[in-house]
């Protein structure tokens, strides 16, 4: 442990919160932790940083909340199990006392890395159920964990079926396998760089999913250009070609990630950035109506909210003086529980947060209610932005994100081409 936190170093853990996986995270590829329930990190990278601490007001509403700074380290708990664990920043005890860690569990019931290859887990149950129905389908009675670990992380798309005992999301957690490959290559860095270096600066930010049971997540890549003004000519190349060879040349949009719980299955479709770069703007379309449908309907009262944030999101960055989004990602966001049926007769504070699309006249005296009756739109991923303020860039852009604005326009159009289809 870094000498810098002085009696922070008798107190150990007692200052510190042990960063578990952030188990939503469908696309990106740097490592998202949880901080608690409300609460997730990232590794501090300088511009993202600035962009938290100095974007205009108008655009909150359109990203994380931004919480502070920590510290965190890589270590070694009494059972020899590798952690990161976070600690305040400059003895800044404020910083973590502040926030809200009443359902931080003790750090032996938290889940743990380990040194070895594979994960030991809270996670070994559900690796061991998924392995015992992919043998049975498969008739690969041979394979070892490890293996059937590694081919769940490469799947583009996959469906996992969740267990009939136990509620949806106590077990919808544990499923995520590119949460899960993020983790153990950044555990992996961090191990190999731990000799010469084991305190590193994480941003704290708002858990978008936290406010959702059953969380569905569509990550999009937004723009028609991904590659940063400081980027290097091979990689400015390479991001060239994955937006040539995807829909990010032709619509400014695709997809890098998706979780979908599917109520008629009882499946979670996971999608990861790989599968999302091969699809065409029809197939585009067809993961954006599969987001939206649960296996048994489409979600047609999401349809509204999302429209209209997309369309509110879109008028602010048009308005945005020099803004560059370069890499980038826009979240949607709603809830996967099935909607509960209440009559509408029922108490005006029950039914406020009905949509305009669920209180169909066909329904009769009742109507649907969705548990989250509103989707969150939400901006992503800014260790590529730049912007005239920022002062030390080289390169100074005039006007608006033009490849960002195209993207949020034809997401918009699809969005509606679909909701108009299925009402047809």
């Amino acid at each position: 442990m870094s000498p810098a936190f002085g009696a922070m170093e008798v107190e150990h853990y007692s200052k510190g919160v042990l960063l578990e996986p952030f188990v939503h995270q469908v696309g990106g590829h740097s490592c998202v932790l949880r901080f608690n329930d409300k609460t997730i990190c990232k590794p501090l990278i300088q511009r993202e940083h600035q962009f938290y601490e100095t974007l205009p007001t108008e655009m909150r509403k359109f990203t994380p909340q931004y919480e502070g700074v920590v510290s965190v380290s890589f270590e070694e708990d009494e059972d020899g199990n590798l952690c990161l664990i976070a600690y305040p920043l400059n003895g800044d005890h404020d910083n973590l006392e502040n926030l809200d860690n009443s359902d931080c569990e003790p750090k032996s019931k938290l889940l743990r890395w380990t040194n070895k290859k594979t994960m030991l887990l809270e996670n070994e149950k559900i690796s061991k159920e998924w392995v015992r129905q992919h043998r049975k389908e498969e008739k690969m009675k041979s394979h070892k964990l490890e293996e059937e670990f590694e081919w769940l992380k490469k799947s583009e798309v996959l469906y996992y079926t969740v267990e009939k005992k136990g509620s949806v999301s106590s077990q919808f957690k544990h499923h995520n396998p590119w949460s899960m490959k993020c983790h153990q290559q950044q555990l992996q860095r961090m191990k190999e760089n731990a000799k010469h270096r084991n305190q590193y600066k994480f941003i704290l930010l708002e858990n978008l999913t936290s406010r959702y049971e059953v969380p569905c997540v569509l990550d999009l890549k937004m723009g028609t250009r991904q590659h940063g003004d400081d980027a290097s000519e091979e990689k400015k190349a390479n991001q060239i070609r994955k937006c040539q060879q995807s829909t990010s040349a032709v619509i400014g949009v695709r997809v890098c990630g998706m979780q979908v719980y599917q109520a008629g299955t009882g499946q979670l479709m996971f999608m990861n950035k790989y599968h999302g770069r091969k699809l065409s703007v029809q197939g585009f379309k067809e993961a954006l109506y599969q987001f939206f449908h649960n296996g048994k309907y489409l979600r047609r009262e999401l349809f509204e909210s999302v429209i209209k944030k997309l369309t509110e999101l879109k008028s602010v960055l048009e308005k945005q003086e020099s803004y560059r989004f370069y890499s980038s990602s826009l979240l949607i966001i709603y809830d996967g529980k099935e909607r509960q049926e209440v009559s509408v007769d029922s108490d005006p504070e029950d039914l406020e947060d009905l949509s305009e699309e669920s209180s169909d006249e066909s329904a009769g005296a009742y109507a649907y209610k969705p548990t989250a009756s509103t989707v969150d739109v939400r901006m992503i991923d800014f260790a590529h932005t730049t912007c005239k303020y920022y002062g030390e860039d080289s390169v100074v852009h005039e006007g608006q994100d033009t490849g960002y604005v195209f993207g949020l326009q034809n997401l918009i159009d699809i969005i509606k081409e679909i909701r108009d289809e299925s009402s047809e």
